[in-house]
């Protein structure tokens, strides 16, 4: 019997836009010490004694982002398994994916830990012993939550109400007279979101409470594609299948049913940073009220938070603000208005802006590009190929392409010929060519390219042949 984390590591992008999007949700966002959220999940997870493995459940889009956010902290001892969904579908089909596949790559006996991708937990020690405690209770087959000590009457959480270790039920957001009321009684804890589970439990208990999700998890994992590697492996769960899985919580399809859930209250330092608000009261606060995050110069200014990417900030004569700058979109937001932050995010969807989705770099299994300029007919990217990796063998209808390299190496595949090109040399791709870009040397690639011609969208490329199993 072994202890496998399962971190669920997805989200939409909404609370924490700008700098949050679609395609990289807030478990990418870096912390103060250069760290993401999804590092710190991970690190918290192999820190736990007797871990070898750790499986994390994540959108298909964002796998590769996943593996170069842990193989940057260089723990290549550890088994990396990945369960990538086609679309997301709530934390419940999640759980349940993660369970069968767990029971059925390494036994039924195991013991699962659901950690969230998004969370702080700045109390180490106490979450072991926590661990260590629903590790206990999993092993007599109890479904186990973690309970967090209420330190306000907060009214964004759901609410266990307690007895010891014994659920009693679980509570909705509540108002705020009923969350004080809970506050006063000592009986009630915050919902954290994570989960202790033996495989075989999780698998009845789903299957008596939320067949559905069951079912699609089992179907999805049975048609879906499996890559392996050295340490690595992953599971794309089947589109249509796992489409067929409600959109619902684990709370809601399985803790409020089951009679097998315990809790273990605990104080670990616990935060979902669920706001911008919540997010720079991580910064220490000046004379006046206001955290910086950046270079940011802040005259006759109270009580607001300053976040720059790169560009210098002047805030003058402000108060109760939150102002996120970064490269391509800015938010200037009073802090009692935070939650309306969804909106700005879905009408920059309905009119098509990709500034609800990604920023100007963008993540590849590759490397990297950045979009630097933007017009009609032209576009200008700065593009990053990490060594021995290579683009899809390709062909594009409508525009042409300038690539110059500005360091390392580049192997280029243009109609039937195949050469090198050096720092400070170039190359053009016609339109309507069939061209392929590797990096075969040891260094990182970086390159310009300039694109040209009547459509310079994303989506206008034919692939040929591709080493990441893209279509």
């Amino acid at each position: 019997m072994g202890l496998v984390p399962i971190i669920l590591s997805g989200g939409k992008g909404t609370r924490l836009w700008p700098v949050s999007r679609e395609l990289h949700p807030k478990p990418f966002i870096r912390l103060a010490d250069g760290e993401s959220f999804l590092q710190k999940a991970y690190r918290r997870a192999i820190g736990l004694d007797g871990v070898s493995r750790v499986i994390t459940v994540t959108n298909r889009m964002l796998s590769f982002k996943t593996m170069d956010e842990y193989r940057a902290l260089g723990q290549s001892q550890i088994e990396c398994g990945m369960l990538l969904e086609p679309e997301g579908r709530n934390t419940a089909p999640a759980f349940a994916a993660a369970a069968a596949a767990v029971s059925r790559r390494f036994g039924p006996q195991e013991v699962l830990l659901f950690l969230t991708a998004d969370h702080l937990i700045q109390d180490f020690p106490a979450f072991r012993q926590a661990v260590e405690q629903a590790v206990q209770l999993a092993q007599a087959g109890r479904i186990v939550t973690f309970g967090i000590r209420p330190e306000s009457p907060e009214t964004g959480y759901g609410y266990i109400e307690a007895s010891g270790t014994d659920v009693l039920r679980f509570v909705e957001k509540p108002s705020l007279d009923r969350a004080q009321e809970f506050l006063a009684s000592g009986r009630y804890l915050w919902n954290s979101g994570m989960f202790c589970v033996r495989a075989d439990v999780a698998e009845e208990e789903l299957k008596q409470h939320a067949p559905e999700a069951w079912q699609a998890a089992e179907q999805s994992l049975a048609a879906g594609r499996t890559l392996e590697g050295q340490h690595e492996w992953q599971i794309m769960l089947d589109e249509k299948a796992f489409a067929l899985a409600p959109d619902i919580s684990v709370d809601h399809a399985l803790m409020e049913k089951t009679g097998r859930a315990s809790v273990v209250p605990c104080d670990i330092g616990w935060s979902d940073i669920g706001s911008w608000a919540a997010f720079g009261n991580l910064f220490p606060s000046d004379g006046k009220g206001n955290q910086i995050d950046g270079d940011v110069i802040a005259v006759d200014t109270e009580n607001c938070y300053v976040h720059s990417d790169a560009r210098v900030v002047g805030a003058i004569g402000l108060k109760d603000l939150v102002i996120v700058d970064t490269p391509d979109a800015l938010l200037v937001a009073r802090k009692d208005k935070l939650q309306d932050i969804k909106s700005v995010v879905a009408h920059l969807k309905e009119r098509g802006d990709d500034a609800y989705q990604i920023h100007r770099t963008v993540h590849r299994p590759w490397g990297t590009y950045t979009v630097l300029e933007e017009a009609e007919r032209f576009k200008i990217k700065r593009i990053v190929v990490h060594a021995g990796q290579s683009l899809s063998l390709q062909m594009h209808h409508h525009r042409s392409e300038h690539w110059i390299v500005v360091s390392g190496v580049a192997r280029v595949t243009n109609g039937e010929d195949t050469f090198l090109v050096n720092s400070n040399e170039s190359t053009y791709i016609p339109a309507g060519h069939k061209h392929r870009l590797e990096n075969p040397g040891i260094i990182d690639l970086v390159m310009i390219e300039v694109q040209s011609g009547e459509y310079l969208g994303e989506d206008d490329i034919v692939r040929f042949a591709d080493i990441y199993g893209r279509n």
